[in-house]
């Protein structure tokens, strides 16, 4: 079995629709879904820069 590893610059509170639309054109199997997270101040929170995705090739 072979993996490949997309790297996906979103911001999903705004372009879940990109997100999505990359998901549906994959052909493997997508086996992970990793968010790149980045925490702000403490008040503020944390914010997602990236997201990893682990797709599966037959």
């Amino acid at each position: 079995m072979k993996y490949k590893v997309h790297k996906l610059n979103v911001k999903l509170g705004r372009e879940s629709d990109v997100l999505e639309d990359f998901l549906n054109n994959l052909k493997g199997e997508v086996i992970a879904i990793i968010p790149n997270v980045t925490t702000l101040f403490l008040c503020y929170g944390a914010k997602v820069n990236s997201i990893s995705i682990v797709e599966k090739i037959k």
